[in-house]
């Protein structure tokens, strides 16, 4: 493991010399309602204003190809397709990260591009256009993010999280990788939008079983903290999850003592899949009603719709 490492503090060292890979100038500012993965020019790594973390969040795109294994109906992603990524190429990613950080904390990217109240870095985030878990060098890939965190004063300061649907979590590497993550330290958001397989199939596009769902959820929770994430909206007017919200809520009591909470949140923007003019966003008095239900199992809850 000190050789790994050694061998990282070396090729990052080369990455922190001057005009390795100039950052794409652009007079736009970020904003909560456009997670664009270009607007530094970058292939894997992209800065946006995330609403839930509360700041500036870096994100890493393991699926540049808009590919996902699975299609929620909600997805944001243009021209999504059914797959997994190609081959990633890890030296770029560590010199596309190493640069936006260098420009995040020592240059004048939050005050030239990011409103006064969310000039804060809050996170290095494995998330972008699809499932970031199906990368053979995903475990790589979180090495890679922790020892640039370490180059730059930032571990244990800014949390390395990963945004996944959980759908992969029976494969060792996956876990390897989740493990790290929780030793950076770090944490997951897990998505979980339903609990009966009719609705699954409906708001993700994918089949599978509840006992999977479960079982891969409590193997997220041993290996690193772990929220859930549920987007809550409306289909056709109608609460997206209604039949089986009895059933949400009964497998989150299943698993409240080892959860950290939930993160509840609607469309905050247009959804990029063929049911877009069907979808509808939730107004708070709504989802603090289903806030408070999750809450009365002993969960904390934010909100953000």
């Amino acid at each position: 493991m000190d050789k790994v490492q050694a061998e990282l503090d070396c090729r990052l060292g080369e990455i922190m010399k001057p005009n390795t890979l100039p950052l794409k100038k652009h007079p736009l500012r970020l904003h909560q309602a456009d997670h664009s993965r270009d607007s530094v020019g970058m292939t894997y790594v992209y800065p946006v204003i995330s609403r839930r973390a509360g700041g500036v969040s870096v994100g890493i795109n393991l699926n540049p190809n808009n590919a996902c294994n699975w299609q929620c109906i909600y997805c944001q992603v243009p021209n999504l397709v059914r797959g997994g990524p190609p081959p990633i190429d890890l030296d770029r990613l560590e010199r596309e990260l190493t640069e936006l950080l260098d420009d995040l904390i020592h240059g004048d990217f939050m005050q030239s591009r990011v409103d006064s109240d969310m000039q804060r870095l809050v996170d290095i985030a494995f998330s972008g256009n699809g499932e970031p878990t199906s990368a053979s060098e995903f475990p790589a890939a979180v090495e890679i993010a922790t020892a640039v965190l370490e180059r730059f004063g930032l571990r244990g300061k800014t949390l390395l999280r990963l945004i996944t649907n959980g759908s992969l979590l029976d494969r060792p590497r996956v876990q390897a990788g989740i493990a790290q993550i929780g030793r950076t330290p770090g944490e997951v958001w897990f998505k979980l939008d339903a609990a009966t397989v009719k609705e699954i199939e409906l708001i993700n596009g994918t089949k599978t079983s509840l006992d999977r769902v479960m079982r891969r959820l409590t193997r997220c929770i041993e290996l690193a903290p772990t929220w859930v994430q549920t987007c809550v909206f409306l289909r056709d007017g109608q609460l997206a999850v209604t039949d089986g919200w009895r059933e949400y809520l009964e497998l989150l009591a299943n698993v409240t003592s080892g959860l950290k909470g939930v993160h509840l949140y609607s469309l905050a923007r247009q959804s990029m899949q063929n049911e877009s003019s069907r979808l509808g966003q939730l107004d708070v008095t709504q989802m603090d009603a289903l806030a408070a239900q999750i809450r009365a199992l002993g969960l904390a809850v934010t909100v953000n719709p």
